[in-house]
């Protein structure tokens, strides 16, 4: 039998630095019996040569395109906006099972071509548990931005500038320490930051970062399940000068706070930021923006206020990308147990559920969008 060859595709997103295969989960690939075919990258966190290092055959960028059929694409988010079919079974991120603006387009180019969607999103154990994900690195990512922009909406009328990917951890945090030391010169006070979903692998990142940059425990509210219970919208956000959303929806749930909630003369909330980024998902409990921001312009201000302090909106939908090293390695890390069965992927039951999903998704498409 002949082994398995996973093609690791260059990222097209812009900004997108993360990898789904790291040379250290590569090694153990190869390791396995693997033939691991890596796509040169400019704009990867890893170096071309720490794949070759370890043992993957470099090829040339978008060269995933006309990899015989029965190689498995392996990439991390989603793929350019093309019309071509797609032939190949595809490991990624798609965005497309949530209704999202454009889904049966994305969605059908894989039953046109006869190619399969593996969704690392929904890729889960016997439990529903995601076998692998960003959350954590995405939390702590968004609540370091939060804090920034708080910091900068008090010393500044213009728009946060744009911010690029960090070598580390620490360096960000030094960085957002020296923005929260300006936010309280001209504040006053620390902020009080309002977690929801707080318990999870997301918000867990949130609270983390939260408390890595100075910001005290009694500033810090951390919701989950409980708390949010009743229903919302809730005068706890707005009573906040900074929310971070950390909850992944499904299906609808009463909003946590919508554009009449914070029509009140005593708001004090000035950034969320929606780590979920479902921007034009109808499940959204945020639904007080449509537009989703960039690392480039990561925030979009809430329009329509008639009282209270203006308030900017964090809706970058890949926000681990701003600690691209560890962010991956961590994501690869836990998720190699299930790389290490994509040989007999049909018969493992990670994967069989993943196709499983994918058939049902595909049984949803308008004829309209097979057709094209």
């Amino acid at each position: 039998m002949a082994p398995t060859v996973l093609h690791l595709r260059s990222e097209t997103k812009h900004l997108e630095h993360r990898s789904a295969l790291t040379p250290a989960t590569t090694a153990e690939l190869i390791k396995a019996g693997y033939i691991v075919n890596v796509e040169r990258s400019p704009e990867r966190i890893f170096d071309d040569e720490e794949f070759e290092k370890a043992g993957a055959t470099l090829v040339p960028e978008h060269s995933w395109v006309d990899a015989p059929k029965e190689h498995i694409i392996v990439g991390l988010k989603e793929l350019e906006e093309k019309d071509f079919p797609l032939k190949h079974v595809h490991v990624q991120f798609a965005h497309c099972y949530k209704q999202q603006a454009g889904w049966e387009n994305v969605l059908a180019r894989f039953p046109r071509g006869g190619g399969t969607l593996l969704d690392l999103e929904f890729l889960v154990d016997e439990h529903g548990r995601r076998v692998a994900a960003f959350g954590f690195h995405a939390g702590f990512a968004g609540a370091a931005l939060a804090l920034e922009v708080w910091a900068w909406q008090l010393n500044h009328s213009e728009p946060f500038p744009g911010v690029e990917s960090y070598p580390n951890e620490d360096a960000l945090i030094a960085d957002v320490k020296k923005a929260v030391k300006e936010g309280v010169e001209a504040a006053g006070r620390l902020p009080r930051v309002i977690v929801i979903g707080a318990r999870g692998r997301c918000g867990s990142g949130a609270v983390s970062a939260l408390k890595k940059a100075g910001i005290p425990d009694e500033n810090i509210l951390d919701w989950d399940m409980a708390e949010t219970a009743k229903g919302g919208p809730f005068k706890e956000i707005t009573d906040s000068d900074i929310f971070v959303n950390c909850i992944y929806l499904t299906s609808k749930i009463p909003n946590f706070v919508n554009l009449e909630s914070l029509q009140v003369p005593d708001r004090q909330l000035r950034v969320v930021c929606d780590v979920s980024a479902d921007t034009t998902s109808p499940f959204t409990p945020v639904p007080i923006y449509t537009v989703a921001t960039t690392f480039d312009k990561p925030t979009v201000p809430v329009d329509g206020l008639t009282s209270g302090p203006p308030l900017s909106v964090i809706s970058i939908d890949h926000l681990p990308s701003l600690l691209p090293r560890e962010a991956s390695e961590a994501f690869s890390h836990d998720l190699l147990p299930s790389l290490l069965t994509l040989n007999d992927w049909q018969n493992s039951p990670v994967w069989a559920r993943a196709k499983q999903l994918f058939d049902e998704k595909v049984a949803t498409l308008p004829e309209s969008a097979l057709q094209k």
